[in-house]
């Protein structure tokens, strides 16, 4: 048996994370087992989705977090890393400078991916492993400024689209009608409706609300269950959210706008199921550098 380590650090609109994934191989046999995951609010979406570019305080927080980073990387020796930054990276007018800073301070290069890529890296983190080849199923990332959405029919992507719909960019007002029927008339061009397809949700706030509705033992959400979730959490103010409910700070807001995301694309799409494992583009990075390492070692031999 050969244990080795590997790091993928997510770089998103609310927040930045870091997972160290074990990596077993025994035999013929590769099993990926997360070993640990920080996650740092940020927030940078609250900059890029309303002045255009990242501010100094906030930049000096993201050059922080990653020397942390950097550091935890260093103690558990790992093998490889990658560092990917998503949409709010991805509108910040000084992002090239924010990459330089980073590199030069810490020797870490971050890559601003587009939202094609960030789907394809999605698509790497072994969810169609675990799908019923014959049912259609429609993945869904939403983040902080955008909403990844890829539909998997006969147990292979058909197609995948990135739509600047996020939780932080609604709060900042950056969104309207015009962006929702972008994402209606999309959802339902795939024509699935009489199949009963399944939602597959990533993120933080779909495993928040999954939690909230007291899920276990990879138990399905349904629509109406989402629906009083929505309504339940709708009550609270965002103070009482954190209070009552349990919620952090830079979760308790944006929920409510992710929720509603949920809900649009399950009744466009005549979903009625939600399926919550617990992977997302993180798990993506480490599988896709894992499968690059083995390739190298290959090519060596």
């Amino acid at each position: 048996m050969n244990i080795l380590k590997f790091a993928a650090i997510d770089i998103g609109s609310n927040a930045a994370r870091l997972l160290l994934t074990n990596v077993i191989e025994d035999g013929l046999s590769v099993v990926f087992r997360k070993s640990l995951l920080v996650r740092m609010p940020l927030r940078l979406g609250e900059d890029a989705f309303s002045i255009g570019y990242i501010s100094q305080p906030r930049a000096q927080k993201l050059l922080k977090i990653m020397i942390a980073y950097k550091n935890l990387m260093e103690v558990e020796e790992v093998v490889a890393f990658r560092v990917c930054a998503t949409s709010a990276m991805r509108e910040s007018s000084n992002a090239s400078e924010l990459v330089d800073m980073v590199r030069e301070k810490t020797g870490i290069q971050i890559e601003v991916i587009d939202g094609k890529k960030e789907a394809e890296i999605i698509y790497a983190n072994g969810i169609v492993e675990t799908l019923n080849g014959t049912s259609p199923y429609i993945y869904v990332d939403v983040g902080g400024g955008s909403t990844e959405i890829t539909l998997f029919d006969q147990g292979k992507i058909q197609t995948s689209f990135s739509f600047d719909i996020g939780t932080i960019r609604m709060l900042k007002g950056k969104v309207d009608k015009s962006n929702f029927e972008e994402i209606k008339q999309w959802v339902k061009s795939l024509n699935i409706k009489k199949r009963k397809p399944k939602i597959i949700g990533s993120g933080g706030n779909i495993n928040k609300l999954y939690k909230l509705a007291m899920k276990t033992n990879g138990e399905v959400l349904t629509y109406d269950e989402i629906k009083e979730l929505y309504k339940f959490i709708g009550y609270y103010s965002v103070e009482e959210r954190i209070k009552s409910l349990g919620l952090n700070p830079d979760r308790a807001d944006v929920i409510i706008p992710a929720t509603k995301i949920y809900l649009k694309v399950m009744k466009w799409s005549g979903a009625n199921e939600v399926i919550v494992p617990t992977i997302g583009i993180s798990d993506g990075i480490v599988r896709t550098l894992y499968y690059e390492y083995k390739n190298q070692l290959t090519i060596q031999q």
